[in-house]
């Protein structure tokens, strides 16, 4: 597997062990892990979709030491990624925390390393009449080494009102003079938090605004303190279980260059449309890293960019500049010269020109690997007509010459992109005198539909996709709307991870009128 670029923000979509093997060592300045939690139970498959079904079965399968074995391999790989300077979180209950501290944490970070067992208590309803109700999360903290970063005056917490009084009292007997209950300056700036944490809401407990569907989502305020105290702005935070990509969302808000990976296309495309939510004018550009890919978009997309984006996924390393090249889009590992042409049914005349420019590009390589019987230079298109075929197979038979033509869907898997149509149904006016409307999406996909995201204020002229609705499973919203024109986009998201959009223009003025856009 090629190194990926991480110098860009990233969220990926795959086996987490897999994707950290390929990332470049000390590359991270914190990681924060909340994996699935060893609890048994099917509420740990949290969206359903295939790719997880399995993993839970792998996870699962042999108790507690199949578990720890499954993700110390995984922190193993992030213990490697770290920088000297960073901070690893990791998130945990009660069904084995001990475990995954003694058998995880203490051999790969050393317990010389350990810094917190941070208790995240919250409240909540219970129906245990036997016990204690377990009503909190543990939150491993260790370094990789004496120099962490740790930035204690950007997470300070307020002192109680009582505190502050009986500070003020204690300074201003000192003095010998009159208390007059003013607090001292040096206590206003506040405190650190202790390691017990009861100031940060559950997730049962997440405002509307934040709320995303998610079963397991963690507040943004718990991401904030931990972002704030053990990262810098422009720090890299890496979450390798991002879920409902609560990490990367307040990332982003932070500062933060980040990297997620999950193995559910659903989540890959929440935390997607969770950021296109918050996005604003100074957003920081990201890219998405699927199964596969939609080969219209591909297709579609600026011809700089996919040549530039196709070369890193061949492994090779593009010329980045536009223009004047030769006929030599990039090249090898090994310098050999690559050609990219983003269209079908390539002719023979470009498998003779390209001969020319590999030719010319390095001529001692080319005579080196053409006498070696290795390839000269390669040619990626997304299909090859007849004639290139055959005169690519006329070098090699009759000059010992090998020009390799490799098709887009040889490097990275390409399928189709679903389709969905949206039913509008006119219900009764609301108490306020509105038009109710009910929406419909129906997708379709050979993969499956996972689930649909809506923009009930969809922006025509910049084409920008803010939902408001993140998640709906059954593609059916019901909302009010005024009199005038409204614009509805509904994205359909398949397994995938392949997404379609519809828009429809909806006019309110006594009843109904649809139009399309």
């Amino acid at each position: 597997m090629a190194d990926i670029d991480f110098n860009v923000n990233k969220h990926i979509l795959g086996d987490n062990l897999e994707i950290l093997k390929g990332m470049e060592s000390e590359s991270v300045d914190l990681i924060y892990l909340d994996p699935p939690f060893f609890s048994n139970r099917n509420y740990e498959v949290i969206w359903g979709d295939e790719a997880e079904k399995r993993s839970f079965i792998d996870r699962w399968s042999g108790g507690i030491d199949q578990y720890i074995a499954w993700l110390y391999e995984r922190v193993e790989q992030m213990h490697r990624v770290l920088k000297e300077t960073g901070s690893i979180y990791l998130h945990c209950d009660w069904h084995a925390d001990a475990y995954i501290r003694v058998y995880i944490l203490d051999k790969l970070f050393g317990a010389n390393n350990f810094l917190n067992q941070i208790i995240w208590c919250y409240n909540g309803p219970s129906n245990v009449s036997t016990t204690f109700p377990k009503k909190h999360d543990t939150i491993f903290r260790y370094s990789k080494s004496e120099t962490f970063k740790f930035n204690k005056d950007d997470i300070l917490v307020d002192y109680t009102d009582a505190t502050l009084k009986r500070r003020s009292y204690a300074e201003t007997k000192k003095k010998g003079i009159q208390f007059k209950g003013k607090p001292q300056e040096e206590y206003l700036k506040g405190r650190l938090p202790f390691d017990w944490w009861s100031d940060i809401y559950s997730g049962g407990q997440i405002s509307a605004k934040e709320r995303i569907g998610y079963p397991t989502q963690k507040p943004e305020a718990l991401m904030e303190r931990i972002i704030n105290a053990s990262s810098n702005a422009g720090d890299i935070v890496l979450d390798p279980f991002m879920g409902g990509g609560t990490t990367l969302a307040v990332a982003d808000k932070l500062g933060r260059q980040w990297i997620g990976i999950d193995q559910s296309p659903m989540a890959v495309k929440v935390t997607e449309f969770r950021l296109q939510k918050q996005a604003d004018l100074f957003a920081t550009p990201y890219t998405v890293q699927l199964y596969k890919y939609d080969r219209e978009l591909l297709f579609n997309e600026d011809p700089f960019k996919f040549e530039t984006w196709i070369i890193q996924q061949f492994g090779g390393v593009p010329q980045n500049k536009k223009g004047g090249d030769k006929g030599v889009d990039g090249k090898t590992m090994d310098g050999v010269p690559i050609q990219v042409k983003q269209s079908t049914g390539i002719g023979v005349n470009v498998v003779k020109n390209f001969y020319v420019s590999a030719k010319q590009f390095n001529k001692m390589l080319f005579e080196k690997n053409t006498s070696e019987k290795k390839p000269v230079g390669y040619i990626i298109a997304f299909s090859f007509g007849k004639g290139a075929m055959v005169e690519a197979a006329r070098l090699r038979n009759v000059e010992n010459i090998i020009i390799k033509l490799v098709t887009v869907e040889d490097i990275v898997p390409l399928s189709v992109k679903p389709a969905v149509a949206v039913h509008i149904n006119e219900l009764e006016k609301d108490e306020s005198g509105e038009r109710k409307i009910e929406c419909i999406a129906v997708g379709n996909s050979p993969s499956g539909i996972e689930f649909y995201s809506w923009d009930f204020a969809y922006d025509t002229e910049k084409k920008k996709f803010k939902p408001s609705v993140i998640m709906d499973k059954e593609g059916k919203q019901i909302i009010s709307l005024k009199t005038g024109t409204h614009n509805i986009a509904v994205k359909v998201v398949d397994n995938d991870g392949l997404e379609n959009i519809e828009i429809i223009k909806l006019k309110i003025n006594g009843g109904l009128t649809r139009g399309e856009e």
